[in-house]
């Protein structure tokens, strides 16, 4: 008798396990939020010595109320400044501005235990004359932890710092506006998946009677 009952309750948990992994399918949660950081820019021009125009960018962030605790972001890129146009153009890959042998970077976005990782692509325009750099772009993400596992998506942005004197410097300040779109895969039951878990406990119970009024015969 009690063999029997370890065999149908293995079976209705089969059973059970079947109907509930049968009846999941992925959906995409989406978050659509803004923040404004405060950021610092700090360009290391040693990292090609043969040309100054190429360097290494890290952009960090600050917001202490920003959405999901993403309070801080750290943005490394390769840039290249073009002196004839005081424009610069910036990319975690390297190769997208010609620098061969070296990594590309990425982005984190973090402050708790949410978190999103990405690789960004701009550009910025230098006015040495009103101490100004206006610059735009792209981060497309590539994952994230806490609610952001797996993300996909995109943060556009827009940032506009000070310029301290009439020359490229190492560090300046300033402000950057970053617009969120990401999306998350979420594994969603059907709607039919509680109706038939019901079914399948009804089954259980049944053959579970059944058995029993056999053996009780005999």
């Amino acid at each position: 008798m009690r063999k029997g009952k370890r065999l149908l309750a293995l079976e209705g948990a089969t059973l059970t396990a079947a109907l509930i992994t049968g009846t999941s399918v992925a959906q995409a949660a989406s978050f659509d939020f803004s923040e404004t950081y405060d950021t610092r820019v700090t360009i290391d021009p040693s990292f090609r010595p043969d040309n100054q125009n190429l360097f290494r960018v890290t952009v960090t962030g600050e917001s202490a109320d920003a959405p999901f605790g993403l309070t801080n972001f750290v943005s490394d890129t390769y840039g290249q400044f073009n002196p004839n146009t005081n424009t610069a153009t910036f990319d975690a890959n390297p190769a997208a501005i010609g620098i061969e042998g070296e990594p590309i970077l990425s982005d984190r976005y973090f402050g708790g235990r949410n978190e999103l990782f990405g690789r960004a692509s701009d550009m910025a325009e230098f006015n040495f004359e009103q101490g100004t750099v206006m610059g735009a772009g792209t981060i497309a993400l590539t994952g994230g932890e806490g609610v952001f596992e797996n993300a996909t998506g995109t943060i556009d942005f827009t940032q506009n710092d000070t310029l301290p004197g009439s020359e490229l410097p190492q560090s300046f300040e300033g402000e950057a506006r970053l617009d969120y779109q990401v999306q998350t895969p979420q594994p969603v039951p059907e709607p039919g998946t509680n109706a038939m878990l019901v079914a399948s406990a009804g089954i259980i119970g049944f053959g579970f009677l059944k058995r029993s009024r056999r053996r009780k015969s005999t």
